[in-house]
């Protein structure tokens, strides 16, 4: 079905219907005239108007962020956003030719656009488009709300635990929030952290430990129910009243320590979702629910699926830019669900027609923020000079060059992360090496210095230890089914949102469409061809360790050392796995 026929797409289409043409990739802009309602003229619809941001990961500047060739979805999700890529997601939305969202939207042509368009996002843009949007709506009729994982992923950040992501939330005037990465710092740092939060930090999904509640070792917002944060909040928005209710990424105790938060526990908790729409659907008779989700994209479907009552899910976790509000059929009707990309490089604008009780109509936008476009809110920008100030050597100091275009995001390895696995293996002396799937950190473009700040990027977080130890051929091959089932398993509930763990040293044959324990083979070393053997020990050195910490130094520290003996990355050699069952997916390219 052609997508353009969709009313809230052709309405995203229009808002970049003035935006210069680029005559070659050396030409950043033409005859623009510099003035924001150019760019971002959303006509006001409605009466009610969510702005939704999520992912940022701490970025406070403007960044390269390539999205991604490989993005597989299966099952009752193949071939459905966001497991479109390339130049088949350009098709579905019929947006070929059209540069600036062929920049926002796809890998296509990336650095020739980079080249031309330069970076997006940034705070103190968003922050003028932010304030634009909310001037020129109505400002007792907007909300903004940000889905998470946005205290982790700088060395600012990491360095004052949040406390610098929390500031510019408040800056930028956030109304409610969610978290996932939030939930990596220690449990006492998280609570300082939501208190010094302008906005309300929602999760119905988050309780506390009955014995940490009787033993007193943990307070609850709500004893009677265990809830360790506030579920829900109802807004007042200009004439309309529209329930706001958080929740949390559900396997934050599995994917990262709970060494760090262990009074807390988490899950998907539709059973409980279900109850609390239904609850504040009778007791408070909101115009509109809304859910803020950290599940990731294919979950929330899954949730809008099986929960009623729900108008809207804005989504995050993921890092999806999906250019629609995608309709779930449930036995209560159609639930939208969104998700607002990564890295601050789009802003979700969703308007609401609300009459007598009920949204009747609505309009949604994705929202490119292309740095070139928008000028910096002079406040912002003062904020983000002071907070990087202290740290300032180290982001710029410059620790090698690169002439290979540096990126992550991606079902299997990325560039960026075939550097953390040769320099595991490098600086280690190991025979393999293993990385985490994430889905945070930004891009490098070729012939720019990778500075310590690019790096940090990829590897600021607050469990960087690396190991180096014995594994036996036949665990190797465990965890990588393991990880594989995480991504590619038929329910959505089961799937935990990273992507493959990356690999050095060897390759295997990978078969997504397989059952749990069948879908990796062929496991090989890649310095010598020989076949893994499952009762063999081999060396193999990691970081990111979840259950207990590793003993070795932080990972950042170990690239560091790497990058500086290599010097600079040229013909960089990706280990890809041989894909198979994967004939006719458009999610990869």
């Amino acid at each position: 079905m052609s997508k353009l026929s969709r009313r809230e797409f052709v309405y995203m289409m229009a808002v970049l219907g003035a935006a210069p043409v680029f005559a070659n990739s050396h030409t950043r802009m033409i005859d623009t005239t510099n003035k924001l309602e150019d760019y971002y003229k959303l006509k006001p619809f409605g009466n009610a108007r969510f702005m939704h941001m999520t992912d940022s990961h701490a970025q406070l500047l403007p960044v390269y962020f390539r999205e991604p060739s490989v993005n597989l979805g299966f099952h009752g999700n193949f071939g459905k956003p966001p497991h479109i890529v390339g130049d088949r997601l350009l098709d579905y939305y019929g947006i070929k030719g059209n540069k600036r969202l062929e920049y926002a939207y796809s890998c296509v042509n990336f650095e020739k656009h980079a080249e031309a368009m330069g970076r997006t996002g940034g705070f103190a843009q968003i922050k003028t488009v932010v304030d634009f949007l909310r001037k020129s709506y109505g400002e007792d009729k907007t909300l903004l709300m940000d889905g998470g994982d946005t205290w982790q992923g700088s060395w600012t950040a990491l360095q004052t635990r949040g406390k610098d992501m929390v500031g510019a939330m408040n800056l930028l005037g956030v109304d409610v929030a969610v978290g996932h990465w939030e939930f990596t710092y220690e449990a006492k740092e998280v609570l300082e952290n939501a208190k010094a939060l302008n906005a309300e930090f929602l999760a119905q999904n988050v309780m506390v430990k009955e014995d940490a509640l009787f033993e007193g070792t943990a307070e609850a917002y709500d004893e009677d129910t265990g809830h360790a944060f506030k579920p829900y909040t109802i807004k007042k928005m200009g004439n309309a009243r529209v329930a706001v209710i958080g929740q949390a990424f559900p396997y934050t105790t599995i994917a990262n320590p709970q060494r760090f938060i262990p009074d807390w526990t988490f899950s998907i908790n539709d059973d409980g979702m279900q109850e609390l729409v239904d609850e504040v659907r009778e007791e408070e008779k909101p115009d509109a629910v809304i859910v803020l989700s950290h599940n990731g994209y294919d979950t929330d479907k899954k949730m809008a699926e099986v929960v009623t009552g729900i108008d809207f899910i804005m989504g995050g976790h993921t890092h999806d830019g999906v250019p629609e509000a995608y309709p779930v059929k449930n036995e209560g009707g159609v639930t939208y669900v969104c998700n607002a990309g990564s890295n601050g490089k789009f802003l979700n604008v969703l308007d609401l027609d609300i009459q007598n009780g009920k949204v009747v109509d609505h309009k949604f936008t994705l929202l490119p923020i292309f740095s070139d476009l928008v000028p910096e809110d002079p406040s912002m920008k003062k904020y983000i000079e002071d907070v990087r100030a202290p740290f300032k050597k180290d982001l710029d100091r410059v620790i090698a060059t690169t002439e290979d275009t540096l990126f992550r995001r991606g079902n299997f390895n990325g560039s960026w992360d075939q550097i953390i696995c040769d320099a595991l293996m490098d600086v280690k002396g190991a025979d393999i090496s293993l990385s985490p799937g994430f889905r945070w950190g930004t891009s490098v473009m070729p012939g720019q210095d990778i500075t310590f700040d690019d790096l940090a990027t990829q590897t600021a977080m607050t469990y960087p230890e690396t190991y180096a130890r014995d594994i036996s051929g036949k665990d190797i091959k465990l965890i990588l089914e393991d990880v594989a089932d995480n991504l590619f398993n038929p329910d959505p509930f089961y799937q935990q949102g990273g992507d493959m763990v990356r690999t050095g040293g060897i390759s295997y044959k990978i078969d997504p469409t397989a059952s749990m324990g069948n879908r990796i083979s062929n496991i090989t070393l890649t310095k010598n061809g020989h076949k893994l053997d499952p009762s063999k020990s081999y060396k193999v050195a990691g970081w990111s360790t979840v259950g207990a910490k590793s003993p070795g130094e932080p990972v950042w520290e170990t690239v560091e050392t790497y990058l500086k003996n290599v010097k600079h990355i040229a013909n960089l050699k990706v280990d890809t796995p041989d894909i198979v069952g994967i004939k006719g997916n458009p999610g990869i390219v």
